[in-house]
Formats: C-alpha cells, sequence, structure tokens
C-alpha cells in the first residue's frame, strides 16, 4: 500500500524544519496497512492546564494522515497531498509522557484518501481519535 523506498529516516528529514519536529513527533513504524508515531506530552504540547492541548493532538493526527497519503502517492513528484477537513474527539486527558498515534485507511480514491488516526496513551488507552480527508493535488 506504501511506497517501500521511503524508509522512517526518509520522514523525519522531510520533517526537519517543521511543526512535527518541532514539537518531538517521531515516526515509529510503518506497517502493511497503517503508520506510527510518538508525541511527548511536555512544555510543546501542553496548555497552559498542564494536560496535552488538544491541538497538538490534532497536530499529530493530519501530521500521520498526510504522510501516508504521501506515502501513496503514485508520482510524489508530480503529486502532493493536502489537508482538505480534519475533526477530533478529544476522549482522555494526558499530562505527561508520551501519545501515540496510528493511522489507517478508511478510502483510498484518485483524489481523496480518508484516513481514521486513533491517538492513545502509554497505557493504550484511547486519548483521541480523528479522521482527516486528504485531496491529491498536482504540483504547480
Amino acid at each position: 500500500m506504501f511506497n517501500k523506498t521511503i524508509a522512517l529516516q526518509k520522514l523525519a528529514e522531510i520533517d526537519e524544519y517543521s511543526l512535527p519536529r518541532h514539537i518531538g513527533i517521531e515516526y515509529i513504524e510503518i506497517g502493511e496497512d497503517f503508520i506510527t508515531a510518538k508525541m511527548p506530552v511536555d512544555h510543546r504540547t501542553k496548555q497552559p492546564f498542564g494536560i496535552l492541548h488538544g491541538g497538538a493532538s490534532v497536530v499529530l493526527a493530519e501530521t500521520l494522515g498526510s504522510v501516508a497519503s504521501y506515502l501513496c502517492l503514485t508520482d510524489p513528484v508530480k503529486q502532493r497531498a493536502v489537508g482538505l477537513e480534519i475533526n477530533a474527539n478529544h476522549l482522555r486527558p494526558v499530562s505527561e509522557g508520551w501519545v501515540y498515534g496510528k493511522v489507517t485507511a478508511v478510502h483510498l480514491g484518485r483524489k481523496t484518501h480518508l484516513w481514521d488516526i486513533k491517538i492513545t496513551n502509554e497505557e493504550g488507552k484511547l486519548v483521541c481519535v480523528s479522521r482527516i480527508t486528504v485531496m491529491i493535488v498536482e504540483q504547480v
């Protein structure tokens, strides 16, 4: 399903000067039909009341969905994957440690991809559920 020539290290290099790197997102695994990443719950990702900021969870979700679509492009030189719509339900607070995101496909069309992202805490309890629609556009 995913482009196997792009390794985890290449994904980290692509993110070098972007928001995912700034807040500490690290890719863990590219599986047959999923990608996982982790994000720290620290001063970069907490809200003023000491718990994980919902916006940080959405950044993790959008990062995973966008990267998954990027790895599905038939011609990454001529195509670009861009977020079209995202939603998130925040289910449980996290005040320290790491959260883990796992993205799986719901629909992979020619022009749109729909992804499901589940974010869990270190105990494997669900923290956030998100869906993102990604549009595939021609690069100009």
